[in-house]
């Protein structure tokens, strides 16, 4: 007996497509380690951290909401979508899996002019590229693919990823706030077990995110040369 996953058109299977996805690129405890380091001693550090997840889920949902449709607007098919998203997730995640501390390296130099800097750096570069760069932002476009074509279902597709998202931003507000205690509990070692883990996790949603575009093309091409 198999069991078949619940199914995109309603809100807690779409929330369990996009929440592990988001959450493994994202990387809010692995994030925090480098957030910690690069705001000690400034004293707005807990208003930045929750400033910092407000710009994340405005950038998460801005992604999630509109960038299928953006891409299809260019005359890019449901499909052929859905094959470069899963691509582009997969070969993410791959990098995650195998190379967590060049990723870390990257969003370290990130982050860097932080360190420096006395203004306001929630938004640039402690959002974007740190926290959700150009890497989140493919992974949600990915993630927008999976809509379905048309009817209800599209709607609570959308209430589903949405919710994933804002509990994404919520926990990067949490870890970052208390950056500290994730630094006390996980270390450096630990946050990379857990990046490994989340990135195996993210290979999976890109594989079936490539599968279910190949589901939607190949019918449409055996056809065509029939």
């Amino acid at each position: 007996m198999t069991l078949d996953p619940l199914p995109l058109n309603t809100v807690v299977g779409a929330f369990l497509l996009a929440f592990p996805a988001l959450f493994s690129i994202v990387n809010p405890l692995g994030a925090a380690l480098t957030f910690h380091q690069v705001t000690e001693g400034r004293g707005d550090r807990h208003a930045l951290a929750w400033r910092i997840a407000v710009y994340a889920l405005f950038i998460l949902l801005g992604s999630l909401l509109l960038g299928s449709y953006i891409l299809g607007f260019f005359g890019v098919s449901l499909g052929a979508l859905r094959v470069a998203g899963g691509l582009v997730v997969a070969i993410r995640a791959w990098s995650l899996l195998m190379d967590p501390e060049v990723q870390e390296d990257r969003k370290a130099n990130a982050a860097a002019p932080a360190e420096k800097a006395h203004d306001d750096v929630a938004f640039f570069p402690l959002t974007m590229p740190f926290t959700t760069g150009p890497g989140a932002i493919s992974v949600a476009i990915a993630l927008s693919s999976q809509r379905p074509a048309e009817g209800h279902g599209v709607l609570t597709f959308f209430i589903g990823v949405s919710l994933a998202a804002v509990l994404v931003a919520l926990m990067v507000g949490v870890f970052y706030r208390w950056s500290s205690v994730v630094l006390s509990m996980l270390g450096r070692s630990g946050a990379r077990v857990l990046s490994r883990l989340v990135a195996f996790l993210l290979l999976c949603v890109g594989v079936q995110i490539i599968s279910s575009g190949l589901e939607s093309l190949v019918p449409t091409y055996l056809k065509a040369a029939t």
